[in-house]
């Protein structure tokens, strides 16, 4: 507690009745230094007290300039004052001298610290000095009757004085303290709209709902600011345009939209070059002051009328999914503030984008694996209708033949047998090779070139086909099992597909990393067949019943591969996949897939 005590005070702001009390005490001080020396009684004893007095202020100025205070610092402010003047009468006998300004200093304290009742205390106990110093030097009664009548006179006058400063500081208080409330609100508005828009945004993880609930949010964080009136603004729902735009394969499309013409909803933005361009290639936020000037944005009727544009990139990591667009018909519309508040918009707007993505990605997976698995039961329908299914038929009628043919002939009986018996072992040997197919065992047990090896040797073995397999070893032990799987059905459908299609004497498999870059698998399906048009069989796939090119690019993208298929009619075909085997290698090679694109 005594420590508190002796510690001094500090303020964030100043003390402005001390600077008041100091400012009047310099005054003062100057008074009476010019009055003493006009009186040539600059030598008396009195005169002494001067120093004591400049020291004591320059003190008080210094602690002033600190925003600090002193314990009792009111107390002892006035305390002096008084002692000071005190000492001054009864060594001078009277205030009507040179010195009489001292007399102001108790009065002008006292009422500055203490209002009005500070003042009458102040006048009250510098006529009892008065009266004392008259007892001492005899002085006249109307002397000191004017004296007294002085002091309470001025010591009314600070007091009124120092009541209007009071007031004029509580009103000024007043309306600081409210300033700050109105800015504290603001910010707790902002904050809530915030929220309402973090909340809003995750509550709902349909695609189309978090575009328009961003957008939405958006301006209703705007609305919640403080606008400053000296700036040339409107209100936010009246001039401002928004939309989200996003990337559907190269190219924006407007997902969402705000005040867009039905013209406008249908435009499309290659962002090659302008605003988007730099919004999308630096992932930087654009402010600007003439979108109707851009290449892109400005064929836009909404924006084309706009005179500010602020547009923030849609961006996470390396992936970019669009752009958030926000015009106005201000031109000074989208200060700092406003633009810090988009960007969190838009950063929240990111997440809750590749949230609903993932979403929508996991449900088309779903159907899509649910498309695959009735594709692989008609597969197998089909090919147990055509194969052993046809094979079984045979062996019965045959059966049936040769039962007949027992009793007549008995040589040509036991020639069927033997041809029965051989359909027998070709239609096991299919059932074997499709049991294969649907679960490779030998890839669980032995790895990835054992398993293309037994497609090899069953392809041989079950049709005649030939098949070449060329395996890195080192690549082949580095690859997971997971991978190994996909990369097995992969040459398993290519080599199905040329079997079927491409009239191959040969089909070569090859497995081996790039050059130079060994985190990448390079796999190769390739035949001398009579190959055929990419292009026109592309463009007809959908009127077709097989899905084999299909299936080769989901399984690719399963990897996060990259497709490539090679053919022309007379030449043969070729398929390549690359497939990486870490992450660093999947960026990598996506981006040199984008800049080939571009």
């Amino acid at each position: 507690m005594g420590y508190h005590n002796l510690v001094m005070q500090r303020s964030d702001s100043p003390y402005v009745i001390d600077w008041y009390v100091v400012s009047l005490r310099w005054l003062v001080l100057v008074g009476m230094l010019t009055s003493i020396a006009a009186s040539d009684s600059l030598f008396r004893w009195q005169s002494l007290l001067l120093p004591f007095l400049v020291g004591w202020n320059a003190y008080f100025s210094w602690i002033a300039s600190q925003n600090k205070r002193v314990p009792s610092h009111r107390w002892l402010n006035v305390g002096f004052d008084a002692s000071l003047a005190a000492l001054y009468f009864l060594l001078d006998g009277s205030f009507w001298g040179a010195g009489g300004w001292v007399a102001l200093l108790p009065l002008m304290s006292g009422s500055l610290y203490f209002n009005m009742r500070g003042g009458l205390i102040a006048a009250a106990l510098m006529s009892v000095v008065e009266v004392a110093g008259s007892l001492l030097h005899g002085t006249a009664i109307f002397v000191l009757i004017l004296g007294v009548i002085v002091t309470f006179f001025v010591g009314i006058l600070f007091g009124l004085i120092s009541q209007r400063i009071y007031k004029r500081w509580q009103a000024e208080r007043k309306r600081q303290i409210a300033q700050r409330e109105n800015q504290q609100k603001g910010e707790n508005d902002r904050v809530r709209a915030i929220y309402n828009l973090s909340s809003a945004l995750t509550a709902t993880l349909s695609y189309k709902r978090v575009l328009d609930t961003a957008l939405d949010l958006s301006v209703n964080a705007l609305s919640s600011e403080k606008i400053d009136p000296n700036m040339d603004t409107v209100p936010t729902d009246s001039g401002i345009v928004s939309a989200m735009l996003l990337f559907q394969g190269e190219e924006l499309q407007v997902g969402s939209a705000r005040r867009f013409t039905q013209s406008d909803m249908r435009s499309t933005f290659p962002a090659k070059s302008g605003i988007l361009a730099h919004v999308v290639e630096e992932g930087e936020p654009v402010l600007s002051a003439e979108p109707a000037a851009d290449p892109e944005l400005g064929r836009v009727v909404a924006i084309s009328q706009c005179k500010s544009l602020y547009c923030f990139p849609l961006r996470s990591g390396f992936n970019v999914y669009g752009a958030m667009v926000f015009g106005h018909t201000s031109a000074n519309y989208f200060n700092r503030e406003r633009c810090d508040i988009l960007g969190i918009v838009g950063r929240q707007a990111v997440i809750a984008i590749q949230n609903a993505r993932l979403y929508q990605d996991l449900a088309d997976e779903k159907e899509r694996m649910t498309e695959v698995q009735e594709e692989a039961r008609k597969k197998l329908a089909r090919d147990l209708h055509d194969g052993p299914t046809q094979s079984v038929a045979a062996m019965a009628m045959r059966v049936n033949l040769a039962r007949r043919m027992i009793d007549r002939d008995t040589d040509a009986a036991k020639e069927e047998l033997e041809k029965i018996e051989d359909l027998a072992r070709r239609t096991t040997k299919e059932i074997r090779h499709m049991l294969f197919t649907l679960r490779p065992l030998v890839l669980e047990s032995q790895g990835i070139k054992a398993a293309l090896q037994a497609i090899a040797d069953k392809s041989k073995e079950t049709y005649g086909q030939e098949v070449v397999i060329q395996v890195d070893e080192t690549l082949a032990e580095q690859i997971e099992m997971g991978k190994a799987g996909v990369i097995f059905y992969l040459a398993e459908e290519a080599v199905n597909n040329a079997r079927k299609h491409a009239q191959a004497p040969h089909i070569w498999v090859r497995l081996r990393p790039l050059p130079k870059q060994p985190e990448i698998a390079f796999l190769e399906i390739a035949d001398d067949g009579v190959g055929f048009d990419v292009k026109a069989v592309h463009q007809s796939y959908d009127k077709r019943g097989s899905l084999g090119m299909i299936n080769l690019r989901e399984r690719t993208e399963l990897v996060n591969g990259i497709l490539h298929l090679d053919s022309a009619p007379g030449r043969g075909t070729r398929v390549q996949v690359f497939i990486p085997l870490s992450e660093e290698a999947a960026d990598a090679l996506h981006h040199a897939r984008e800049r080939q694109t571009a």
